[in-house]
């Protein structure tokens, strides 16, 4: 994909307060996502306070999907319009959509960030150390991760000042690595001199979403996950079969209801909140059965999942390449006077270059 390199009228203003999150692009996103993030950036995006920067990390997904990087492809169409369908508006001139492997400047900066990253810093990332007990042969891209992740952020540090500001939106899991890429960030400026400003990390709410088989979060590689484009019956289905309360084996049995993952997503999800308490006193009273309450679980996921296809259905044909050459065009400029400070600071900037 090339990037178009007139400037358009969204990218005319600079902006003190940035946003820069992203995701994986290896397939559809579900509703966990939604929960762990994308109901934030909405949220984010609508106060229109912050030029945001939502990443799709396709370099980052090589790093589990080498083997099969075509798959990657469709995968980023299929994240865009998911963005698309939850509300996440490229249209708005605070809003870029950035597809990660076309900014060079992004590439370099995290070479150049590696030669002061220290390696048993790296090893030390909780995120790494779970994957190697693992991985057998984990690849230097791997392991080179919390470095990448690092040049993601500070690709589109604002111009350091009172007023700036760089915010993270990520998972309660993921703050190791705000603390790695902040004292990376913190060596950077005092080694050298003043370039980066430090991120703040905004960690989401509600967290991880459980499965629908109640033992880990939802994932589409474990088969415990309901899709945002998921149609109705998928929904259904997915519903039937979810697990509940293990303990329960009769209707009329009290059940429990704070670590069931029926009655965790009646909570994240139902918008008929007196429904959701009258259920939770009847179940715990052993008053209703599983099949009541799943049915109008499964209800309340497709009143809350009919306008997210609505709005997928009418970005069917949008072009996404358009959508991804406008926005990481605006995160190159952002990134171009990073890279040439720190460049000039490590004295890599020659007459002529």
């Amino acid at each position: 994909m090339g990037c178009r390199h007139q400037i358009t009228p969204k990218e005319q203003k600079v902006y003190l307060k940035r946003v820069l999150t992203g995701m994986r692009t290896t397939g559809s996103l579900h509703l966990g996502h939604y929960v762990g993030a994308l109901k934030q950036w909405k949220e984010i995006q609508d106060t229109g306070e912050y030029e945001c920067f939502f990443l799709l990390a396709d370099v980052q997904a090589l790093t589990t999907h080498a083997d099969h990087p075509e798959l990657l492809t469709k995968s980023v169409r299929e994240v865009v319009l998911d963005w698309l369908s939850v509300g996440l508006d490229p249209n708005l001139p605070h809003v870029h959509f950035v597809l990660q492997s076309q900014v060079p400047e992004r590439h370099e900066l995290s070479v150049l960030l590696s030669m002061i990253a220290r390696y048993k810093e790296v090893l030390r990332n909780p995120t790494l150390k779970t994957e190697l007990r693992t991985q057998q042969d984990a690849t230097v891209g791997f392991m080179a991760y919390p470095v990448d992740q690092a040049a993601d952020i500070y690709m589109v540090s604002p111009q350091p000042g009172s007023e700036s500001e760089l915010l993270v939106p990520v998972g309660r899991d993921q703050s190791p690595h705000l603390e790695f890429a902040n004292s990376l960030a913190r060596r950077f400026n005092k080694k050298y001199g003043l370039v980066f400003v430090p991120c703040t990390a905004l960690v989401g709410k509600l967290g991880r979403l459980v499965g629908i088989d109640g033992m880990t979060k939802m994932s589409k590689s474990l088969n415990n996950a309901i899709n945002l484009s998921d149609d109705r019956k998928t929904v259904e289905e997915s519903v039937r079969r979810m697990f509940t309360d293990p303990k329960r084996v009769r209707a009329d049995i009290p059940g429990d209801t704070r670590n069931n993952p029926v009655f965790i997503y009646h909570r994240a999800f139902n918008a008929d909140k007196a429904q959701v308490r009258d259920l939770g006193r009847l179940y715990r009273a052993g008053r209703v059965g599983d099949v009541e309450v799943k049915r109008k679980l499964a209800k309340a996921l497709n009143d809350f999942l009919d306008p997210i296809r609505q709005r997928r259905l009418q970005y069917e044909s949008v072009d996404v390449r358009g959508i991804l050459e406008e926005g990481t065009w605006a995160a190159r400029k952002a990134c171009q006077p990073v890279v040439e400070r720190v460049r000039e600071l490590m004295h890599l900037s020659y007459p002529g270059g």
